[in-house]
């Protein structure tokens, strides 16, 4: 029986993630383009800035979909004992 506080059943929001991040990559390509069409040029460079960032993102977050599930320990292994604290 597992008896530390953490969640038996918790699971990673990867796949939100990758959608936040497609929606991302969608309103920044539109932006840099927008924003170059319209004459201005800072605006545009911080759109492109922003969609390397969601890209980078979504290339991680791919890649951890694509690793799949790693080990989780079952309900026979005990949780870790929470760290003593030290007091002087």
């Amino acid at each position: 029986m597992r008896t530390g506080s953490e969640p038996t059943t918790a699971r990673s929001a990867l796949r939100m993630r990758f959608w936040l991040s497609v929606w991302g990559v969608v309103w920044t390509v539109a932006g840099t383009v927008a924003f170059a069409l319209a004459g201005h040029p800072g605006w545009a460079l911080a759109c492109g800035l922003l969609w390397l960032v969601v890209t980078v993102d979504l290339v991680i977050v791919l890649r951890h979909i694509r690793q799949g599930p790693h080990y989780q320990p079952g309900r026979d292994v005990p949780p870790y004992d929470p760290p003593q604290s030290r007091r002087s």
